[in-house]
């Protein structure tokens, strides 16, 4: 079996829609055609999904174990037991040295980035396996391939989603079971703003001996009102249209890069040496 011709008879699943690229995909996905449960991590977020945009809308908050088995039984109660996709998309960052960042916040984000799409993935997998087919889109990252400075959280959850969603691929390839990466680059987000409200919450950066580095360059990187738009940065829907593929196509791909800088960034990854590669991500 695959997915019909029927786009009104096909349901996604995608978490994080409270705004940027999960608000976007869902809209998206809506405008085709498709029945789109769009699930945020607050209740207030799903109202407003509910209300304003017409979305069937359910809580699935990665931290929550118990809210992901009601989002997902709420998800199958109004598909009728039948998830064609799902994708995976809500996370964080929290901006930090490496040496900054406390054990407990590194196990939160591991949580939410990772653990939480875990969860939420072998809980979709055994309705798909019995109907037969579906794909999982998981939205990782440019940095799940490669590091740059004060990212090393975020970048240790997106290494930890790429190397098990290509494990699952192999896995699931017998039951038609597609795994799907997106790789974005720099997109329009909220993305600064709430690892700004992370950064707060979890760094002791004015007791830190990288205190000017902070002061310098992470903090008003994050304060910004009017940010610098990083080269080949896009909006949200420039991964909308990649999901869309991923969800269409007979034969999407296994990994979607998302603008220019992800497929140069790559190219580079493979000709260099890590020493060279090293000094470009240095730079940036």
């Amino acid at each position: 079996m695959e997915l019909n011709n029927n786009n009104n008879n096909k349901n996604i699943l995608i978490t994080g829609c409270s705004s940027g690229i999960g608000l976007d995909t869902a809209r998206g996905m809506k405008e085709i055609g498709w029945n789109v449960i769009a699930s945020c991590r607050k209740e207030s977020d799903c109202k407003i999904m509910r209300e304003k945009y017409g979305f069937l809308s359910t809580v699935i908050n990665y931290d929550d174990e118990k809210s992901i088995t009601t989002g997902l039984n709420y998800s199958l109660e109004k598909t009728n037991g039948r998830i064609d996709i799902l994708f995976n998309n809500g996370a964080y960052g929290v901006p930090s040295l490496v040496e900054d960042i406390p054990v407990d916040s590194l196990r939160n984000i591991f949580e939410t980035n990772f653990f939480g799409w875990h969860s939420l993935t072998k809980g979709v997998i055994p309705y798909m396996k019995e109907q037969g087919f579906g794909r999982i889109i998981q939205n990782s990252s440019i940095l799940g391939f490669m590091a740059l400075k004060y990212r090393g959280a975020y970048t240790s959850t997106k290494y930890a989603v790429e190397g098990l969603s290509d494990t699952l691929r192999l896995e699931l390839k017998d039951h038609n079971i597609k795994v799907i990466i997106i790789q974005p680059g720099p997109i329009t987000t909220k993305f600064r703003e709430n690892s700004y409200i992370r950064f707060i919450e979890d760094i002791k950066w004015k007791t830190s001996p990288n205190k000017f580095i902070y002061s310098n360059i992470i903090i008003p990187r994050l304060e910004s009102k009017n940010p610098k738009k990083i080269a080949f940065e896009l909006l949200p829907n420039a991964v909308t249209k990649a999901v869309i593929h991923a969800c269409m196509s007979k034969n999407p791909k296994t990994r979607y890069r998302i603008t220019w800088a992800t497929v140069i960034m790559m190219y580079l990854k493979r000709i260099l040496a890590d020493k060279i590669f090293d000094k470009i991500a240095r730079r940036l």
